[in-house]
């Protein structure tokens, strides 16, 4: 059922409709490298037979999981013959050009500057961290997306109809289990198709039932990569929703990483740097919560841990925010490499011995707690070549309202002791 004509196309319409670059190229038979980057099942092979149909291009399609240097070499062989021999082109296809080391991408670059090769690489990861900028500067990137699910509902149609390589007049089927085999597809379309081919197989009578369907589309986790893309794009999407206090997207990007398979061990130790960095001292309780969550994970493992986890997710979410913590220690760690190994104060030294008490260690330092309000004011404790500095900004939300009170008045304090 793969697609032949761009009218059989189903799915990115943002790179095919009127006008588009990629159209246009397809349209006017002009091919350029490129790279496709999207999911699996979004139509990265069809795009690229197509487009090698339209030039009248010799197509040769690798895949980086099984080809090396030596299959480029004899795919530069084919190339170079076809265009001496039948002044043809060739369009060649790498899928997964990811999984190609630094030397393998950068065999491609000469034949592809003396247009022996048009390459169309296809990944599923970003190519911005996976591909040479040598390579990524002679080909233009296009993005495809998942399919709707009325683009699968397309897609399965058309092969329930297709009377030379679908099921026409084989099989009947209704409309709410072929939206079951769509939406279950999860925006891959080739996805669907082996979908509907399971249940075919499993029909009887020439009726595909609904019961056939719930059980082929049972049991299929959302897309979810551990260590590509959507891995990243999920975890920084529940830690955004966190800090902008809405529990419920932070409940749904959750539920999407664990539907999908993610150790819910991993999402317990992000939150525990979200307590730290995004609401600090504004709630300390948060920081306490969710570490009590990961003991519960540990403890009663999944699914029965993952309950608290969700409560430790919404409570976050939910908490009054700061930064200030964060913000102060990275301000802190710059200044500490900056200024070298300043040395501690005398009045700040520990004097275990007698000739460290002599050399004046921890002489006429002020023990805070015999001060007024346990606080030594006027007393100074950074190092003596280095200016105070004020790192630490408590904001007006939740404890961190009572701790800016507390530290202004210990200024006022501080500063009528220098009057």
């Amino acid at each position: 059922m793969r697609p032949t004509t761009l009218a059989e196309f189903f799915g990115q319409r943002h790179l095919l409709e009127p006008g588009k670059p990629l159209l246009r190229a397809i349209e006017q038979g002009r091919a350029h490298s490129m790279v496709f980057w999207g999911p699996p099942g979004t139509g990265k092979t069809t795009l690229a037979r197509l487009i090698a149909g339209t030039t009248d291009s010799y197509f040769i399609a690798l895949s980086a999981v099984m080809a090396g240097v030596k299959d480029i070499r004899n795919a530069v062989a084919e190339a170079e013959q076809h265009r001496q021999m039948r002044n043809r082109g060739t369009v060649l296809f790498l899928d997964e050009v990811h999984r190609f080391n630094k030397s393998q991408q950068d065999a491609f670059l000469p034949y592809v500057e003396d247009g022996t090769l048009t390459f169309i690489g296809a990944t599923t990861e970003n190519p911005s961290f996976e591909l040479n900028n040598a390579l990524l500067s002679r080909a233009r990137v296009y993005v495809l997306k998942s399919l709707t699910e009325d683009d699968l509902i397309a897609v399965v149609r058309r092969a329930l109809l297709d009377e030379t390589r679908g099921l026409a007049g084989q099989y009947t089927i209704s409309d709410e289990s072929v939206q079951a085999i769509a939406a279950a597809a999860d925006g891959d379309a080739r996805r669907s198709l082996n979908l509907l081919e399971l249940a075919a197989d499993l029909a009887e009578d020439r009726e595909i039932a609904a019961e056939i369907v719930a059980e082929v589309a049972s049991g299929g986790r959302r897309r979810f990569d551990k260590q590509g893309e959507y891995f990243y794009d999920q975890i920084s999407a529940l830690h955004k929703s966190v800090r902008g206090t809405d529990p419920d997207a932070a409940l749904y990007w959750l539920m999407r990483m664990l539907d999908g398979g993610c150790d819910p061990l991993y999402i317990a130790r992000r939150m525990i740097r979200v307590a730290s960095e995004d609401i600090g001292n504004a709630d300390p309780r948060s920081l306490q919560l969710t570490l009590n969550a990961w003991e519960v994970l540990e403890r009663l493992g999944s699914p029965e841990g993952e309950l608290a986890l969700a409560q430790a997710v919404v409570y976050l979410a939910c908490a009054p925010k700061s930064n200030a913590v964060y913000v102060a220690s990275k301000a802190a760690m710059e200044d500490a490499r900056t200024h070298g190994s300043l040395d501690v104060p005398l009045h700040l030294r520990n004097a275990p011995t007698r000739l460290m008490k002599d050399l004046g260690y921890g002489e006429k330092y002020r023990y805070a707690h015999d001060e007024e309000g346990a606080v030594a004011s006027g007393e100074k404790y950074f190092p003596d070549d280095m200016s105070p500095v004020k790192y630490y900004h408590p904001v007006p939300r939740g404890l961190e309202i009572r701790i800016r009170e507390k530290l202004e008045e210990i200024e006022r304090k501080n500063r009528d002791s220098h009057a």
